[in-house]
Formats: structure tokens, C-alpha cells, sequence
């Protein structure tokens, strides 16, 4: 008689792995999937969105004890402020699926713009990492892991190493559970498209006319670029993306990046005036 080994569940980890496998296709995976997270590395919340072609991203699952990190979501983050992400820029670089740690993909100056300073820091978020996974043509699921003010820790190279142990098994899951998502129907605007709306909605909204130059110098620096990351973004001089930012600032007469962003980031998300 073929005698079976029984199960004791003593091991919480495939526990918690078994649960996300059986919630697969069902409405609780997100949850699920953030509990056996929980279980093999230690992070302090998780906020999971859907980026799609032609759409603004789709809240799929957040969770976090300090409420801090998720207040301006839906008010600032989710109505343009996400078209300064890194982790959105991922999605229209079409990037590799895979794990990626904010400090490594972000801007060279991210931390000293206005979109670290005036949203990203009052988040209390001190790390991030994300799974990135492409289930559907034109959609990127990420799964965003934070350390913030409820720990003050950073992920250490054991958190990192352990996070991307498991990679492989996390993005099969989001590949196969989200596989039904569709994108919002339109290509995902390039960079070249998201400038010409801040340039036309400046223009009809503020009555400040810009260049072509000028509005990409603006949204590069709205997204936490150097002078010399411009220079090169743009192949242009340091001198002369100098220039193009003292006609910027002249002509919408402010003096800071504050200011900048406080007079653009309304318009990145909005509808591109005619």
C-alpha cells in the first residue's frame, strides 16, 4: 500500500505561496499576493497599479499602516503626477520584466526636484522596490514595495537579495493573474507628446507661450533631471539648457522649482487644449 507524506504546514512561507497559487484569477489575488510577499521579506507597505497605453494608471491593491503613504494617491499622484514616476517611465520604455529599486532607475537629481520634494518625500516612503510585469501588450502591472516612516529603514543588500530570489515566482504570478488586462486603447503618449500637451495647455490655460525646447527643458526638470542630464537627454551644451531655463523662468515669471512645478504639474495631467 503507497503510503502518502502528510502535510503540516509548518513552513508559513509555502503556506503563503500555496494561498496566492489557489487565489489566482480571483478578486482577493492582490491581497494574497502581498501576504506571501510579507512573508519572505519585510517591507512596511505595498501599492500595486496597472499602467496602460492610452489611459491614467488603475489602482489595483495598497495597503500600509502609515497613512501618509498613500493620502495624495488619488488627489495629486493618479490625476498627472505619475507621468513623473520612474516606475511609470518604465512602463513606456517598455523595460524587461523584472525587479527595480527606485534609487537606481530615478533621475540623477530626482531627490532635489519638486516631485521627490513636494509629493514623493510627504509620502514618509525612505526605499522602494517593484516587481515589473508585462501580462498584455500595452499594460505593466508593478507590485511596489516601501520602507517608510513606520520602520525609517532602507532595504538592506539581504532584503535585495532575497527579493530578487524570488522574482522569478512573483512575476510568473502577476503575468498569469492580470493576463485578462487591456490597454486603454491608444498608444502610451511618448515623452515628445506629453511635452506638446504642456506646451498647449500652458499657451491656453496660463497665457504663457514656450518653445518646443522650453517645455521639454521644463517636464525633464519637473521629472528630477540635472543640467547635465538635460544636455545630454537633449544633445545640447550644459550652457545652453542654462539658457533655456532662464527663458523659462522668465517667462513664466517664477524663480524657483517650486514654483515650476506648483504652476505645471496641473497641466500634466489635464486634457491637451486645442
Amino acid at each position: 500500500m503507497t503510503r502518502s507524506l502528510a502535510l503540516t504546514g509548518d513552513d508559513p512561507r509555502a503556506t503563503a505561496l500555496a494561498a496566492a497559487l489557489e487565489a489566482l484569477g480571483m478578486a482577493g489575488f492582490p491581497a494574497v499576493l502581498a501576504g506571501w510577499l510579507g512573508r519572505e521579506l519585510a517591507f512596511d507597505n505595498v501599492t500595486t497599479l496597472a499602467y496602460r497605453d492610452g489611459a491614467a494608471p488603475e489602482m489595483l491593491y495598497r495597503a500600509a499602516a502609515e497613512p501618509r503613504v498613500h493620502a495624495r494617491l488619488d488627489s495629486a499622484y493618479l490625476e498627472g503626477a505619475y507621468l513623473l514616476d520612474p516606475f511609470h517611465q518604465l512602463h513606456l520604455d517598455a523595460a524587461p520584466d523584472g525587479l527595480y529599486r527606485l534609487q537606481d532607475i530615478a533621475p540623477d537629481h530626482f531627490t532635489r526636484g519638486d516631485y521627490y520634494l513636494t509629493y514623493y518625500a510627504g509620502t514618509t516612503l525612505t526605499d522602494e522596490i517593484a516587481y515589473v510585469a508585462s501580462p498584455a501588450p500595452g499594460v505593466s502591472v508593478t507590485v511596489c514595495l516601501g520602507r517608510d516612516a513606520s520602520s525609517g529603514k532602507r532595504f538592506s543588500g539581504r532584503d535585495l537579495a532575497e527579493a530578487a530570489r524570488i522574482a522569478p515566482v512573483c512575476l510568473a504570478l502577476m503575468r498569469r493573474h492580470w493576463a485578462g488586462l487591456h490597454p486603454g486603447g491608444a498608444p502610451a503618449p511618448e515623452s515628445d507628446a506629453v511635452v506638446e500637451r504642456l506646451r498647449r495647455n500652458a499657451a491656453a490655460r496660463l497665457g504663457i507661450e514656450l518653445t518646443p525646447r522650453q517645455a521639454e527643458t521644463a517636464f525633464l526638470i519637473l521629472k528630477g533631471h540635472s543640467t547635465a542630464s538635460i544636455a545630454l537627454r537633449l544633445d545640447l551644451s550644459p550652457q545652453t539648457v542654462k539658457v533655456f531655463r532662464k527663458q523659462l523662468y522668465h517667462r513664466c515669471a517664477i524663480s524657483s522649482q517650486a514654483e515650476l512645478f506648483s504652476l505645471f504639474l496641473p497641466l500634466l495631467g489635464a486634457p491637451e487644449a486645442r
